[in-house]
């Protein structure tokens, strides 16, 4: 159901796909940023990124799962870090590595911004994920 593309003639991506591949008909969620709140519209790990992409992740899952899906499915990801320095987007990437989205690989792009929408918020996560037909495919 799921293609992942490494491109040989590409520098090789760490822990990422160049590409990912969903034939048509497939079911797909498109899912909206996910942001360092608790349920209750808290923000989590104010002042700390790595912290706030735990959070994220968390969020992340919660939203794949009430869709149908999971990080085994994601296909692509866009990952916003407010931030210009390399070691704190690498800090989160290592976050990002660590969670379930480091199985396929799926596709990614790592980004450092100037700020995101919720006062505080360092880090946000958009994802688009594959809904599959049966439980456990």
């Amino acid at each position: 159901m799921i293609q992942r593309v490494t491109v040989p003639s590409l520098f090789p991506p760490p822990v990422y796909s160049h590409a990912s591949v969903v034939e048509a008909g497939t079911k797909l969620a498109f899912l909206a940023g996910s942001v360092p709140l608790d349920a209750d519209g808290n923000l989590v790990g104010a002042g700390d990124p790595v912290r706030q992409a735990e959070q994220v992740l968390a969020n992340l899952g919660e939203q794949l799962r009430a869709v149908g899906s999971d990080f085994a499915h994601v296909v692509s990801t866009d990952v916003y870090v407010v931030s210009s320095e390399t070691a704190v987007l690498s800090a989160v990437w290592d976050i990002v590595e660590a969670s379930g989205l480091r199985t396929g690989p799926h596709s990614s792009t790592l980004l450092g911004v100037a700020c995101l929408g919720y006062t505080g918020q360092l880090v946000e996560i958009t994802a688009t994920a594959v809904v599959p037909e049966h439980a456990g495919e």
